[in-house]
């Protein structure tokens, strides 16, 4: 039972914290000028409070969640009842209806996180992650037999996610995740939830804009060699943000386009990059050569932080913060498995997954800054 397993105290104390926060509040007060006729029902607070414990104690169904509201004092203390299991699913189909509410409780949390850590957001990382579907995912019918036509979820397509650990590689059925991770604080800024079957490059004009929108002033994005395309690196120079992508072998790389100028003293010095003229400065190793400097335009093969560079390595080895991020929302909040279909229904989940972890990481920001009573 939950009672024996569960530090009663210290989870009603946590779950408490989170709702008395100002941002939380406010979304409750927002769900409530909702309602305008009909039945009450269960107050806002507690169905607020339910989705917060389903990610808060990692709980992938709505039916657990119940069971452990109600065999637990303390948080049927702080919510003040034990909401039923069809009140929880006409919540979640409230929340889909007036998602603009939920989205602006969001940018708030992120707001306020940003004031805590003034420089969440300048480097970022940049990644997609596989959500299979609550579906069949068996492609053909049987064995060798014909393609299955007929899915439970319907929106959900076929897509491609690379080997971990002991999980083999190769196609799968269901959505991905797109995302943009601060690598300081490691919590997502900006994400969007697509099918499985739409290209990720696709995908980095929208994540950085909606980080641009959110107040957040990046300067460096980070991203892995799947990224390796001229329009990405044309999308973030644009917006003022130097791209760290590593090089596919292409033609042109095989041929050594991309290595620096040289002449008979040997490979060209880096000497400091201009981002208004779109250029890298490199200079002769010797100063012998005239001219002795020579401007490099910034393209796939030359960026303006050159990739040889300590600072680019520096850079890139911080990219593994974006996979620590998915690990961390899918093992720890109950970001899968799956037990929604439709999109719609998957992107709420995935909404009320991270607001759960951003109002986490911002209770304990402000509880960090607070001085101790002497």
């Amino acid at each position: 039972m939950a009672k024996a397993n569960l530090p009663q105290h210290r989870d009603a104390e946590a779950l408490s914290n989170l709702l008395a926060t100002p941002e939380i509040t406010a979304l409750i007060a927002d769900l409530e000028a909702t309602r305008w006729t009909g039945r009450p029902g269960y107050p806002i607070r507690a169905m607020v409070g339910m989705a917060l414990v389903k990610s808060l104690h990692c709980l992938p169904t709505w039916t657990r969640t119940v069971v452990l509201v109600k065999d637990h004092a303390g948080l049927r203390a702080v919510l003040g009842c034990a909401p039923s299991l069809d009140a929880c699913y006409r919540f979640t189909a409230k929340l889909r209806q007036h998602h603009n509410r939920l989205a602006e409780c969001i940018e708030s949390v992120l707001a306020a996180l940003h004031d805590e850590h003034p420089a969440m957001g300048e480097i970022v990382a940049i990644d997609g992650s596989d959500l299979p579907a609550y579906a069949n995912g068996q492609k053909y019918l049987y064995k060798n037999g014909p393609e299955r036509k007929i899915y439970s979820d319907s929106d959900a397509s076929w897509g491609h996610r690379s080997a971990i650990s002991t999980r083999k590689g190769g196609g799968y059925y269901g959505y991905k995740i797109h995302a943009v991770v601060d690598v300081a604080t490691e919590l997502p800024v900006a994400w969007h939830v697509e099918s499985a079957s739409i290209a990720e490059s696709a995908q980095v004009p929208t994540l950085l804009d909606m980080a641009a929108l959110r107040g957040f002033l990046t300067s460096v994005a980070i991203l892995d060699k799947g990224y390796d395309l001229p329009p990405i690196y044309e999308t973030c120079e644009t917006r003022g943000i130097h791209p760290i992508i590593p090089l596919r072998e292409t033609f042109a790389v095989k041929a050594g386009k991309d290595k620096p100028p040289k002449c008979e003293h040997g490979p060209w010095i880096f000497a400091g990059s201009d981002a208004k003229r779109g250029a890298s400065k490199w200079r002769c190793p010797t100063g012998e050569c005239q001219p002795v400097s020579t401007w490099v335009k910034a393209d796939r093969l030359h960026t303006l932080v050159p990739r040889r560079t300590d600072r680019w390595k520096a850079l890139y080895r911080q990219r593994g913060c974006v996979e620590r991020g998915f690990g961390r929302l899918k093992n720890e909040w109950a970001m899968l498995p799956l037990r929604v279909r439709r999109i719609e229904r998957v992107r709420l989940h995935v909404d009320l997954t991270i607001l759960a972890q951003l109002v986490t990481a911002l209770a304990k920001a402000r509880a960090a800054a607070v001085p101790l009573a002497a």
